[in-house]
Parts: structure tokens; C-alpha cells; sequence
């Protein structure tokens, strides 16, 4: 019974207060401010490659001492800076150092390995001698261990080999896999020792006063290393070729600019977070990873949301996703990953415990929504590109995701999607709430299932008519029809049995005894951007939700403070996720409710200024604001986070007013962004056509001009 290892909820592992990310492909690295993996057991800290982690200690000392942190950054996503100094310490001949005369400069990026460059001068005006130590470890612990699951056994750590520039660890996985952490220095150290899972190099070096001396790491996962002493020009040339294809991507993206400085910002960041998340299998193609560090992984629910974020940005990430996910669709019944015909996975993990089958990972398949968000994202991406030959290799997946629907989705033949859990190793609950408390009922408890969640019947809506949109497209004129009547049957069930007319609300979901669970969530408000709620109920939810014991004042909690159940520092029951709100904006958006779109959009933004790097995490506490205080951070959310950061693209998109419709790009009563007069975009690919639009406030109104067009898409502005 894995339910805690993969409910990473009730997992003891906490991360520290603040960690520094890198990532690039499937490798991502998570150090402390200060550049040190120390006292990573029990934490996140570490280069994690395929689901292991490679290194979990990493750390210099100089003449016995740890420098002094000054400060650290991470420039666009990939690229990290950490400036260190010394303590004062006096030379072998009485001499005194003083303090912050030395002066040390980590340099870090990955490119297929770790690389590093640290950067020594001495403003003294004699010359210092120090010895430097550095200290290696890596336990190659599954990522699934790093987050609390206990194994019986564990695979064997090797002899470490040693050689003139560097050693390799090693270590032999239950699935009789070698894995090895090649680690290189340049110049070669003059002593080098090593110890199975741990290895050590010490330098003896003399400072000139102000002369720069140089010292290279790489660190590589899985590699015999190549200890020829030639890092730095390997250095140089990865720095440039990253730099170079950040660049790229940048050009390849809608560009959006504003007059407010902090805004940009935060755009640029989240332009960059979405590359650095990309994930690229040679055999399988790219996809978006969840978030660093719990899910740097494939996923089916969250990997599709935020290419559904970001089709504003570039849509070939939506592509990229759909293409990646439909090789990996269901093709038989396994109970164990809980697989099913036409299925989309949930989660994909490539690590020991994985093949080993300890967890069901290969893909594992527990999710309720990620099919139905296949086809709202294929619709919505048809719509955006009008892209016919990526829909003709789509119509297969397309049909699978369907017949998935009412052949395997719908458990009981009512009409509703449920789910329960076949796989002992699996998730109890299978919506995005999917933690083991993910859903209870008015007094706390855990509900009997099979459960047929509120925002589920909804995507399903959605789905529908998304689906027989496509089959249109396709020339399915039958089929197309029948998926518009059953969505028509959908929705008015769906208004009978989950309306709830005392709250203006939905309930949450229903039972195994087809029971309303009415506890008061954030899932309803999922409902808005689908369409199947009449409009006067859809702004009685919007009040709702607007509502003080749901708006916190930073965003909408996840469950309303009056709740038996609610805790501001729950996973899902009371705290504020930006996906969430961005999912409830563009249902706002949809049914013009639009003075609580730009109190939601205000809230947010405000809270941006109190993250690092102002990006919104995963989540956080879902505490009333007050005063001058900030948001309360969350321990173990993911920052980076995917559909955290595509969050912002949603709200752009519903603030300005965009809404695509057959070629025609449609401009409703446009709203700018909170703190900006005017917003630009260049470059907007939609439709088979570019566009650079004006938004900007003047006389108490936004006015839209369309500054570029080419291609033969309409735009149209409403009042």
C-alpha cells in the first residue's frame, strides 16, 4: 500500500523555506540560496535525472570554514549566480584576513550534465593561501522515496572510482540497473578520495591579490565522464548555446510588453519557466512537466491545462502535448495502472521503483479529467491554429477519448463520469484535488465513492461539444450530432442534480449512493469556462465565489473558510492555487462577469510581489489578507509550477477579451492588466496569422487598435 508515497500530501518530506531551481530537459537541480545541498535527507535538494536523484550533498569549504552567503539569483530559468565572501581568518603565519576581502562567485547551468564555474579574487593586498575542499554524495534515491515512500530494500552503492581530474559514483538498482554520478574538475585537485556514494577533491591554492582564479565542476548523471581537464571551454560553449536557444524562444512566442516594469517581469519569467519546464524524449517527442521539483515528469491533467494556458503564448506546446499524450493512450485493461481503452495517463515516471513495479508508473493512468481536457485542449487548439493536418492524426485519439466517456468513464451508466480506486498503489481520489482528503463532505468525512465530481461533469460538457465540433471539421455529420444531443441530455441533468439553490451554487460532487456531497469548493467554479450553466446562474456563482469566506483577498481559497474541513495551510482544502482562480477567470470572462474578474485579477497580482521571482507557486496559504502582510507560502509547493505559471497567460487572454470564433478574432470590453495603462502584443500566431494588437486606457475606456496583420483572420471589437 503505496497511498502516502504517492499522495505527496501526507509526505514528512519538507523543502526548506527557500531553494534555488535549474532545469533544463529531464534533468533539474535544487540547491539552497547559498549553493549547498547540505543537510538535504528528508528534503528536496539535489540533481534529480529520470525520476533518481544523482546528488543529494554538495559542498566547499575553505580552510575549514563555509564562505559567507551574499546573494543568489536565477536568470531566466536557467542560468543561477551566487556571490560568496569570507568570515575573517588568520594565515598559517599569524597573518589576519579580514572579513569580505575574498571574494567568490558561483556560476551554474545545465546542459546534459551540471556544469560550474567558481570565481576566486583576493582584494587583500597579499597574497592568501587556502585550501578548498569539496564533498560529493548521491544516494540515487527514486524520487518516489525523496517524497516519503519507504522501501523495504534498496539497491547496492558501488566502489567509487577514482581518477586524476575526478571519481564516478556508482550504484546497482533492484532493477539491476547501474547508475553513476561522473563528476569532473579542472584543474585536476591535488588530492582526490572516494568511498561508496561519496567522493571528495581538495585543492591547495595561492591567491594574488585582485587576480581572478578559476575553478570548473561538471556533474554528470549517468556519463563515465571525460577527465582530460577541459571543462572550461565546455562551459563557455553551453552557456552560449542556452542562451541562445532561450533566445529563440522567446522570438518564437507572442511578445508582450506593458508599461508597468513589474508586469514585464513577470512575463518574461513565465516565458522562460515554460521552456525550462519542456521535457524532450527522442523517441517520444516534448512535453510541458508538471512542476520541479515533486513532478518533473510527463503528466496527462496538468500537462494539458497549461498548454490550454498558454495557447495565447505559442501553441506548439499544446501540440507538442497532444501528440506526446496520444502515443501513450490506453490501449487495454490493466488494473494495476488503472488503465483503460482511449484513456489519457496521468503520470509517467522512468525510475527504479517504476521498473521495478513498485509504483504503477509505466504509464499510471488514475486520473478522471486528463481524457475529457485532451479533447478541450485538441478543440481549442484546431480553433487557434485551424491547423487541419495536426486534426487528421488527432481524429483516432480524438474518437478513443470518447468512446472512453461512455464505455469506461461512466461506471454506473447514469450519464455522469465517476472514478474509484482499482490499483492498491494508486490515487484515492482521481480529479485535481487529488489528495487522500482531496474530497470530503460537510463533517469532514471522507465520502464513499465511486464519485462523480462537480467539475468533472462539466469538462465532460465541454468535451462534448468540443468533440462533435471536430467531428464537423471531419465531415462526421452523424456523430457529431449524437455527441450534441448527449451533451444536451448532460446539461440539463447536470442542472437538476448539482444545482443548489439555497447557496447559488454547485455542490461538490455526488457520492457512491448518488448523495449531494454540498461542502462548499472551488470546483464549482469550473463550471464557468464550459458553458453549462444557464446565465444567471453562472453569476450567482461568480457572487459566490466572491464571497469573503472564499476570496481571501489574494484568491479564491479552495474551499469557503464556513466549512467543517477548512485549513488555510491544507494541500486542497482551504488554500489558493493560481490555476484554480485562472480556470475561474476565464469563466468569468465568459459570461461577463467582469467587476469580479478584476477583484480576482487584483488580488493576484498583488500577492506576485511577495514570491521570488515573482512568480505565482503551485499554491499558497489560503489566509484572509490584511494590512501590509503578504500571502503565507505553502512548504512543498512546486516552483515552477506549470499551469502555476501558465495561469498568467490565462488572465491576460480573458482580461484583454480574446475569444477566438471561426477565424475571427473577437475583442469583448477589454480590461488591462492590474497596473498597466497599456499592454502590447507582437507577434500573436492565431488562426494561420500574426498579429500585433494596442490595448490602451484613455477617457475612462480601453481602446483596441490592431497595429499588424497578416494573414486572412478577421478581428472584430465589441463594445
Amino acid at each position: 500500500m503505496l497511498e502516502t508515497s504517492l499522495d505527496l500530501r501526507n509526505n514528512p518530506c519538507v523543502m526548506e523555506p527557500r531553494t534555488e531551481v535549474l532545469k533544463e530537459g529531464s534533468m533539474f537541480f535544487v540547491f539552497l540560496p547559498d549553493g549547498s545541498l547540505n543537510d538535504a535527507e528528508g528534503g528536496s535538494l539535489g540533481l534529480y535525472y529520470n525520476d533518481t536523484r544523482y546528488l543529494h550533498f554538495m559542498e566547499f569549504t575553505v580552510n575549514g570554514w563555509r564562505p559567507v552567503y551574499l546573494s543568489s539569483t536565477v536568470r531566466d530559468s536557467h542560468f543561477s549566480q551566487i556571490e560568496l565572501t569570507n568570515p575573517p581568518f588568520t594565515l598559517a603565519d599569524g597573518t589576519l584576513v579580514p572579513a569580505q576581502t575574498i571574494h567568490f562567485r558561483l556560476l551554474r547551468l545545465i546542459k546534459g550534465a551540471l556544469y560550474q564555474r567558481l570565481r576566486l579574487i583576493n582584494f587583500n593586498a597579499f597574497p592568501v593561501s587556502l585550501t578548498l575542499h569539496f564533498t560529493f554524495a548521491a544516494d540515487f534515491r527514486d524520487i518516489f522515496e525523496v517524497r516519503g515512500s519507504r522501501r523495504p530494500r534498496r539497491g547496492e552503492l558501488q566502489k567509487t572510482e577514482v581518477h586524476p581530474f575526478g571519481f564516478i559514483l556508482n550504484y546497482k538498482g533492484l532493477d539491476n540497473v547501474f547508475r553513476t554520478t561522473s563528476i569532473t574538475f579542472e584543474p585536476a585537485p591535488c588530492s582526490i578520495i572516494g568511498q561508496p556514494g561519496r567522493g571528495e577533491g581538495t585543492y591547495e591554492i595561492v591567491l594574488p591579490p585582485k587576480k581572478k582564479i578559476y575553478l570548473y565542476l561538471k556533474i554528470e548523471p549517468d556519463g563515465r565522464g571525460v577527465f582530460d581537464g577541459q571543462i572550461n571551454g565546455s562551459f563557455a560553449v553551453v552557456s552560449i548555446e542556452l542562451a541562445a536557444s532561450y533566445r529563440r524562444w522567446q522570438k518564437q512566442c507572442t511578445q508582450i510588453w506593458t508599461d508597468n516594469n513589474f508586469i514585464n517581469d513577470m512575463f518574461k519569467i513565465a516565458v522562460t519557466d515554460l521552456k525550462a519546464l519542456e521535457i524532450e524524449f527522442p523517441d517520444e517527442g516534448k512535453i510541458i512537466a508538471a512542476g520541479i521539483p515533486w513532478y518533473t515528469a510527463p503528466f496527462g491533467r496538468d500537462s494539458l491545462i497549461a498548454s490550454w494556458q498558454a495557447l495565447v503564448l505559442n501553441p506548439e506546446i499544446a501540440k507538442n502535448t497532444l501528440h506526446f499524450l496520444a502515443r501513450y493512450q490506453g490501449k487495454g485493461i490493466d488494473k494495476w495502472r488503472e488503465e483503460r481503452p482511449g484513456k489519457i495517463l496521468h503520470e509517467l515516471r522512468r525510475g527504479e521503483m517504476t521498473r521495478c513495479r513498485e509504483v504503477p508508473h509505466s504509464p499510471y493512468y488514475g486520473s478522471i479529467d486528463a481524457t475529457l481536457w485532451f479533447v478541450i485542449l485538441l478543440g481549442n487548439t484546431y480553433r487557434w491554429t485551424l491547423d487541419g493536418e495536426m486534426l487528421l492524426e488527432m481524429a483516432a485519439p480524438l474518437k478513443g477519448c470518447l468512446n472512453w466517456c461512455w464505455r469506461y468513464g461512466d461506471l454506473d451508466g447514469d450519464g455522469y463520469l465517476e472514478y474509484w480506486r482499482e490499483s492498491p498503489a494508486g490515487l484515492t481520489n482521481q480529479g485535481w484535488k487529488d489528495s487522500w482528503d482531496g474530497v470530503v463532505d460537510k463533517d469532514g468525512r471522507i465520502p464513499e465513492g465511486p464519485l462523480a465530481l462537480v467539475e468533472v461533469q462539466a469538462y465532460y460538457y465541454l468535451a462534448l461539444c468540443e468533440g462533435s465540433f471536430l467531428l464537423k471539421v471531419l465531415g462526421e455529420k452523424r456523430a457529431a450530432l449524437e455527441l450534441e444531443t448527449r451533451a444536451q441530455k448532460l446539461k440539463e441533468r447536470f442542472n437538476r442534480d448539482f444545482w443548489l439553490e439555497d447557496e447559488g451554487y454547485l455542490i461538490f460532487a455526488l457520492d457512491g449512493k448518488k448523495r449531494p456531497i454540498t461542502t462548499m469548493v472551488s470546483n464549482g467554479g469550473h463550471a464557468l469556462f464550459t458553458g453549462i450553466l444557464a446565465p444567471e446562474r453562472a453569476r450567482r456563482v461568480a457572487r459566490r465565489l466572491l464571497s469573503d469566506d472564499f476570496y481571501s483577498g489574494w484568491g479564491i481559497r479552495t474551499m469557503s473558510k464556513n466549512e467543517k474541513a477548512y485549513n488555510p495551510m491544507s494541500y486542497h482544502n482551504g488554500s489558493v492555487w493560481p490555476h484554480d482562480n485562472a480556470i475561474i477567470a476565464a469563466g468569468l470572462r465568459r459570461y461577463q462577469c467582469l467587476e469580479e474578474l478584476a477583484r480576482l485579477a487584483d488580488g493576484l497580482f498583488a500577492a506576485a510581489s511577495f514570491f521570488n521571482y515573482r512568480r505565482w507557486p503551485e499554491l499558497f496559504c489560503g489566509f484572509t489578507r490584511r494590512g501590509l502582510s503578504g500571502p503565507v507560502r505553502y512548504p512543498v509547493a512546486c516552483d515552477p509550477q506549470a499551469w502555476a505559471v501558465g495561469s498568467l497567460f490565462t488572465f491576460l487572454q480573458h482580461l484583454l477579451g480574446l475569444d477566438l470564433r471561426e477565424n475571427t478574432l473577437y475583442i469583448s470590453r477589454p480590461m488591462l492588466l492590474p497596473g498597466t495603462k497599456r499592454v502590447v502584443l507582437r507577434n500573436l500566431a492565431i488562426a494561420g496569422s500574426r498579429l500585433d494588437l494596442a490595448f490602451e486606457e484613455g477617457e475612462g475606456k480601453v481602446f483596441t487598435n490592431v497595429l499588424k496583420k497578416e494573414g486572412e483572420i478577421k478581428v472584430i471589437i465589441e463594445a
